[in-house]
């Protein structure tokens, strides 16, 4: 299993934006897809994005389409989430997860599918 991490989480106001970003050390994420997932108060986790191993590929939930946007810069060993025209529906511990399919393989939002989690990061919403 390899280590991400997750930044960018903070508090933010109704209609604002943030940008997380997922790391990993020692390891090249592009043998990965990877996903967002995120779990708010008192509610299962959900998977909201995801996104194939070289990028040509994005699979987003209808809670977070035309919203959020998924990208990732393989030469940096990055993976972001631009998160725009925030509610405070979308609070909550915000994960990046990977998972080692295939290289052509589209990628899923199930969380069975992924073996590397992060620790999560924080996002609130205001109103």
């Amino acid at each position: 299993q390899l280590q991400l991490v997750e930044s960018g989480g903070g508090l933010v106001q109704l209609g604002g934006s943030l940008r997380l970003s997922c790391s990993a050390a020692g390891v090249t994420l592009d043998d990965y897809s990877i996903g967002w997932f995120r779990q708010a108060p008192g509610k299962e986790r959900e998977g909201i994005v995801c996104i194939s191993r070289r990028g040509g590929n994005a699979h987003y939930a209808d809670s977070v389409k035309g919203r959020f946007t998924i990208s990732r810069d393989n030469a940096k060993n990055m993976v972001y989430l631009q998160m725009n025209s925030l509610t405070p529906v979308d609070t909550g511990i915000y994960y990046c997860a990977a998972d080692p399919i295939l290289l052509f393989r589209l990628c899923v939002l199930s969380s069975d599918e992924y073996d590397s989690w992060g620790q999560g990061t924080q996002v609130t919403v205001s109103s």
